[in-house]
């Protein structure tokens, strides 16, 4: 299975990062250019005031910067690995991509942890190291996904928008999965996850940049909708769910230590703060 890694021009050395951590684990690859927060696609129109809150114009992107990957995904037959570039990644994924490779009867499966409950089926999937996602909270730096799937996140953001990750959670047609455990963290979670990462992460969209506007009625009360559909979405699988918080296994990523540290200042990734 291929990876499609999403990549501003301006961060070589997240490219570079990518090269070397995908050229060891060998995952063939092609880089995605990603949206630049200054383009005129993430100019004010009305599209962009349709979510829970105001997107930021780097928010923007990065929406932007996935919906161009699901197109991609939308029109090939083979599920592809959607990488953001400070994605770092567990040597057993290789593995589980060998085994996903020739699934047909799936849409998305989520490899990364942000230290947030997800509620997972209590029972593994039929595919070894996954059970059913049926909630998850954040994150959309590492996730497999097939050409339904991509059809379906495609039509969910065709006339309303939102931060890439919530928009990838609240879609729950998606027939979606779990890496248990995760083989996938952001490098913003390394410390956290007590894994030595070559890769400094300073994300040009969190909120420490800048205040985020909680906007206008009409964004809280999608914002409260939203928290229903949560909650409805939590009693329908009432006794066949449970809330878990994953933590990845250490030892997997033993395989860093070969590579230089490098350091990197920009990112078009959503971090976990989105959702509550």
């Amino acid at each position: 299975m291929r990876a499609l890694v999403i990549n501003l021009e301006a961060a070589s050395e997240r490219r570079i990062f990518q090269e070397r951590q995908l050229s060891i684990l060998g995952i063939a690859h092609e880089r995605m250019p990603a949206f630049d927060k200054n383009a005129d696609e993430t100019a004010d129109t009305p599209y962009w005031e349709t979510w829970e809150r105001p997107l930021t114009r780097a928010e923007r992107a990065c929406l932007l910067s996935h919906q161009q990957a699901w197109q991609v995904v939308a029109s090939q037959g083979d599920p592809i690995l959607i990488l953001e570039d400070d994605a770092i990644l567990s040597d057993q994924l290789p593995a589980l991509l060998d085994t996903l490779a020739t699934a047909t009867d799936m849409d998305f499966v989520t490899l990364e942890t942000r230290g947030r409950k997800k509620l997972l089926s209590r029972r593994a999937a039929r595919y070894p190291k996954l059970r059913r996602l049926y909630q998850d909270r954040s994150g959309a730096a590492a996730y497999v996904l097939w050409p339904n799937g991509a059809r379906k996140l495609l039509a969910a953001t065709e006339t309303t928008c939102g931060l890439a990750d919530a928009v990838i959670c609240a879609c729950y047609s998606l027939d979606a999965y779990q890496a248990v455990p995760p083989l996938a963290f952001q490098s913003d979670r390394a410390t956290a996850e007590q894994v030595d990462v070559p890769l400094e992460t300073i994300s040009s969209i969190s909120p420490v940049n800048g205040a985020r506007t909680k906007g206008n009625w009409r964004h809280r009360l999608r914002r409260i909708w939203a928290q229903l559909r949560m909650g409805l979405r939590q009693l329908q699988v009432f006794g066949r769910a449970e809330r878990t918080r994953l933590s990845v296994e250490r030892q997997d990523f033993g395989y860093l230590g070969q590579l230089t540290p490098i350091s990197s200042t920009t990112t078009p990734s959503v971090h976990g703060d989105v959702l509550p």
